[in-house]
């Protein structure tokens, strides 16, 4: 093995800063661990003349890929800049000058991360993307090696930052969706376009990398059901807390008899389980597997240094196969072929919050209708609407089939004492 990697980075924003200053402070770490030392060869940048957070040799900037992927010089490929389809060509084009890549980035890898995977197999080069999901918690390596051994039935979580920041001010602070969103522009944890955070699609994508190499399944983005939160009330919140729930926007992926369902949606949980205490901009996952149980996984889900820390040990995993000389073999084609339940197949709990007519013979319109449907009430409320004669009745059901709980919904929508379902969220744990 050299004496030193030397290594690119195309894009020097906040995590390729944190890339930077953990790879300098940090050289006595890396030599030790892996038996030499670590050079920024070349850095990929928008702006020359940018002020940056790290100090760096001017010498070493470039407005030009080709400087980096291209550059007979540099082992490894470290990709933080973000961007799918320009981006996805410099990495292929790294990959075929048989050089090792590291990338945060969890659009390309949901959308096109078998293709890469494969040319990277082809090229003997090494692919890693732990900092894809969840920053700096190490959930991709955990279950690659760690969990290797068994076989993963569940998965579920808190992948997004942003939107357990909004949700937990909205139930701690009784806040209202628009006005925490605005905090948390203000504070940096949301984009000043905050759609792929709060509509889901972030998550969903972190989960459709989860669900790929836990289940050994490709699986793709257009295979998660999505549900964002930007329709959360405040009453919604109230009600939860009412009857003893909590309100996350979980990642889920289930398996049952090599059928599997992947959603993300606004789900309540009971106080007591462990994920309803996970706040801000925290990230959890857990994990049920058939031999180990239930392992949780925490830590801060974004940021310079956590995600910056998930790049470094990948970048120390290459080395480590470089050294040993078995680049490019951890790498291998799904196992599985890929089977999605059909709704009828997919169960759950369900909170429904209606607004209805409050006059003789409304309640039981509505429990006639849920017995029609074979759903019955776990917890049940109903209050009057001051001012109106209106109620609010909220249900949450015991365990039904998805698509027994799509046609009741509609039902319920249709029936003359109800004025409208107000919210409708998926319920999970507890018996």
């Amino acid at each position: 093995m050299k004496k030193g990697i030397n290594v690119g980075l195309l894009g020097l924003g906040t995590v390729g800063t944190g890339v930077i200053s953990i790879i300098e402070q940090h050289q006595q770490e890396l030599q030790h661990k892996v038996g030499c030392s670590v050079n920024v060869k070349k850095v990929l940048v928008r702006n020359l003349e940018k002020k940056r957070g790290v100090s760096l040799d001017r010498s070493l900037l470039t407005t030009n890929p080709d400087d980096v992927c291209q550059n007979p010089d540099i082992d490894v490929v470290i990709e933080v800049m973000g961007g799918v389809e320009d981006t996805k060509q410099y990495l292929i084009e790294a990959l075929r000058q048989k050089k090792h890549v590291v990338t945060a980035n969890k659009d390309l890898m949901a959308l096109h991360g078998a293709e890469l995977l494969r040319i990277a197999s082809e090229n003997g080069s090494d692919l890693y993307y732990e900092a894809s999901v969840a920053g700096g918690i190490p959930i991709l390596r955990s279950l690659a090696d760690g969990l290797a051994a068994d076989r993963i039935k569940k998965m579920m979580g808190i992948v997004n930052g942003t939107t357990n920041y909004i949700l937990t001010k909205m139930s701690q602070e009784g806040s209202s969706y628009d006005d925490v969103l605005a905090q948390a522009q203000e504070l940096g944890f949301a984009e000043s376009d905050p759609t792929a955070d709060v509509e889901g699609l972030d998550a969903a994508r972190k989960m459709a990398i989860l669900a790929t190499l836990g289940f050994s399944m490709d699986v793709k983005l257009a295979d998660v059901s999505v549900k964002g939160i930007s329709s959360v009330s405040d009453r919604d919140l109230y009600y939860c807390d009412q009857l003893g729930y909590t309100m996350k926007l979980i990642g889920l992926a289930k398996r049952d008899d090599d059928r599997i369902e992947v959603s993300v949606g606004p789900t309540l949980l009971p106080n007591e389980h462990p994920l309803a205490s996970v706040h801000n901009e925290y990230n959890a996952v857990y994990v049920y597997g058939n031999a180990v149980g239930e392992t949780m996984f925490y830590g801060p889900g974004a940021g310079s240094l956590p995600t910056a820390t998930a790049v470094v040990s990948d970048l120390i995993t290459v080395m480590k196969n470089m050294k040993l000389g078995v680049n490019g073999h951890a790498v291998h084609a799904p196992l599985h072929e890929k089977v999605l339940k059909e709704d009828r197949e997919i169960e759950s709990k369900y909170f429904f919050r209606m607004r209805v007519t409050d006059k003789a013979g409304t309640f039981q319109a509505i429990t006639s209708l849920f017995a029609e449907h074979e759903v019955s009430f776990e917890k049940l409320l109903q209050l009057p609407i001051e001012g109106v004669e209106a109620a609010e009745v909220i249900v949450i059901t015991h365990h039904t089939s998805k698509e027994n709980y799509e046609q009741l919904y509609k039902r319920l929508e249709a029936l003359d004492v109800v004025e409208n379902v107000e919210s409708s969220y998926r319920v999970e744990g507890g018996q």
